[in-house]
């Protein structure tokens, strides 16, 4: 009997303390994606290298172990004000702070300590990988024509897989995105700001004709295998990103100085038109590098490189802030 690549199902529920079993249910912490792909193990393998009076291989031994799993899941927030989007869990395991601010807004910030993780089930066709103790890095697209997108890649303790189904599944939870157009989504700003309070918006700044944008968290990423504890951990961030633009060529001279002066500016999105179902993307300081030129059919734009720091008067977990809910 055959078995199907889209008979895959993911769970994932927060846990704690650290790689305990959370349970996840089919019913409550299933996450509809797109695009999974799984590493069922990565080895750190030690060669034996025995010396023979013969040529051949010698086997390798095989020595720490782990599980990478790869999806994309849509961006669209929960479509009630205030209430988190069933994808939260899979960012706060990638180090950002889960803020609900009740009928108004869920905001995610980057943090450096108190790091969560989840328990990851990955059900393929028919058989269950558990990854305990699972966190990673998310990239996000916000590009025009495109779906906005959560591209996560989560690394997680291995556990010998069992033959499994996930039983009754629910992606009620989860809302239908609407693509990045200009109907869709507001103008990138450019040195504006977004209050931490209240429902958010872009205050003042400076718009800019784009295709829109992306960003990498930039968490590294790694698995520990100490005798005594094994740990994915996340010990650094460079978040990053790409910008294209369309510039009147006044307009980009100003912007090419401002790269070589290293001059920090924010930079904010908005996607969505209703209520409870919007996202906004802000970045309070940002160095554009690596200008290139673009074409979209036969137009003139200028790519840059984004490079998020934090904001040089804060106290630092600052250099981005994604909103949902509002």
């Amino acid at each position: 009997m055959p078995r199907y690549i889209r008979d895959t199902v993911v769970l994932a529920k927060i846990e704690s303390p650290y790689a305990t079993d959370s349970s996840p249910t089919g019913t409550s912490n299933a996450i509809l994606c797109s695009k999974p792909k799984l590493t069922p193990i990565s080895l750190n393998t030690v060669d034996r290298d025995l010396v023979r009076n013969y040529f051949g291989a010698s086997e390798q031994l095989p020595g720490t172990r782990f599980v990478q799993a790869e999806f994309e899941v849509d961006l669209a927030s929960s479509g009630t004000l205030g209430t988190a989007p069933a994808f939260g869990p899979l960012l706060r395991a990638c180090a950002l702070a889960e803020t609900i601010i009740a009928s108004t807004r869920v905001d995610y910030t980057p943090i450096t300590n108190s790091q969560e993780s989840v328990s990851l089930y990955w059900y393929d066709a028919g058989l269950l990988h558990k990854l305990l103790g699972a966190r990673g890095s998310v990239k996000i697209d916000l590009t025009s024509g495109n779906k906005p997108a959560l591209m996560f890649s989560l690394s997680g303790l291995y556990s010998t897989p069992s033959a499994a189904t996930p039983g009754t599944t629910s992606f009620s939870a989860f809302v239908t995105p609407l693509v990045v157009t200009d109907a869709n989504s507001g103008d990138i700003y450019v040195g504006g700001t977004v209050a931490s309070t209240g429902a958010p918006a872009i205050s003042s700044g400076t718009d800019l004709i784009s295709t829109g944008m992306t960003l990498a968290s930039g968490n590294a990423v790694s698995f520990t295998d100490l005798i005594g504890l094994q740990s994915v951990c996340i010990t650094a961030r460079e978040a990053t990103g790409t910008i294209e633009v369309d510039q009147i060529a006044a307009d980009e001279v100003t912007r090419l100085g401002q790269v070589r002066l290293n001059t920090l500016s924010s930079l904010s999105m908005l996607h969505g038109t209703v209520a409870g179902q919007k996202v906004l993307l802000h970045l309070p300081s940002v160095q554009f590098i690596n200008p290139g030129k673009g074409d979209v059919n036969g137009r003139r734009l200028q790519t840059y490189d984004l490079r998020c720091v934090p904001t040089p008067s804060g106290s630092g977990n600052d250099e981005l802030r994604l909103v949902t809910s509002f």
